[in-house]
């Protein structure tokens, strides 16, 4: 990712202090970048270093992720990081007086559209990457079965009190050489995913608070946002891995169903990590979103 960014903080409502980053303001127009979760600033670098050259290029950090604390409160639920999301997209808003263009990943296709939902004024244009509005996999035949799908949210849930007994040796499997290896062998990573990439996300989930993540894979099961897909009306952008295991086709075709004024772009040889293993042509085709607006 692009070197010499600046880092400020915006305060939540609950006083947690909300790291965000601009990269090399170019004096262009602003676009800024959400995460998914755990990701790393890393999986933003082929994006990154396409449109700083004429974009103001900012990311942020979700509570209890890379330079943002946990929560002050405890609070990670879905709508409580969209609007941490609306206070970082009224800061950068102070350089032009203009909103962003939005992209977002994976978790953040899911906090960007409950920003839409209260604040469409905040929202000049949305890049939705590898995310749907609802939780992972909903709707799909992972959750044909009735009730699966609840199940499973009160099921992590249920674990929540183990999780710091657990998190030591999650941690340590997590800085092994097996993850990438297993990941490889499974289909989860594609050819274009390095080591070096992977190893840098996963040591960034492996330091963070294992409440924070647990807490927020948990706001990120409870999504529920599909119902603000008739109320989107700028320029939308859909790009979808065709290997994502993670975020099946399917579920983002059944998001594009819902956006039908959407440009929907599959890249082949994908998986969830498409943005480092395809970064090229998925920062190409946010890059042709951007051109085509007035």
């Amino acid at each position: 990712m692009s070197t010499g960014h600046r880092t400020d903080v915006v305060l939540a409502a609950d006083g947690t202090p909300i790291s965000f980053h601009t990269h090399r303001d170019s004096g262009g127009s602003t676009v800024l970048l959400t995460n998914g979760i755990g990701t790393t600033a890393n999986f933003w670098r082929f994006l990154s270093d396409d449109l700083v050259v004429d974009h103001t290029v900012v990311h942020w950090d979700y509570r209890g992720h890379g330079q943002t604390p946990v929560s002050v409160s405890g609070d990670y639920r879905l709508r409580t990081l969209a609007d941490d999301l609306a206070r970082v997209t009224r800061r950068v808003m102070e350089r032009d007086g203009r909103p962003p263009v939005h992209v977002a990943f994976s978790m953040g296709v899911a906090v960007l559209l409950e920003l839409y939902r209260n604040h469409p004024e905040l929202v000049r244009a949305m890049a939705l990457v590898a995310g749907a509005p609802d939780a992972p996999g909903a709707g799909t035949w992972l959750f044909r079965v009735p009730g699966s799908l609840a199940a499973l949210r009160t099921a992590v849930a249920l674990t929540t009190p183990v999780v710091p007994l657990v998190a030591p040796v999650v941690k340590a499997f997590l800085r092994s050489r097996l993850p990438y290896s297993l990941g490889r062998m499974a289909g989860v990573l594609q050819a274009g995913a390095s080591r070096h990439d992977i190893d840098e996300f996963l040591e960034g989930v492996a330091s963070m608070d294992p409440r924070a993540y647990w807490q927020t894979l948990r706001g990120l099961l409870g999504a529920s946002g599909s119902d603000v897909l008739p109320m989107v009306k700028v320029p939308t952008l859909i790009i979808a891995a065709k290997q994502d295991m993670l975020m099946p086709v399917e579920q983002l075709e059944t998001m594009r169903r819902g956006l039908p004024h959407a440009t929907f772009v599959l890249i082949d040889q994908a998986g969830h990590a498409g943005l480092i293993e395809k970064g090229p042509e998925m920062a190409a085709a946010v890059r042709e979103l951007l051109g085509s607006l007035p």
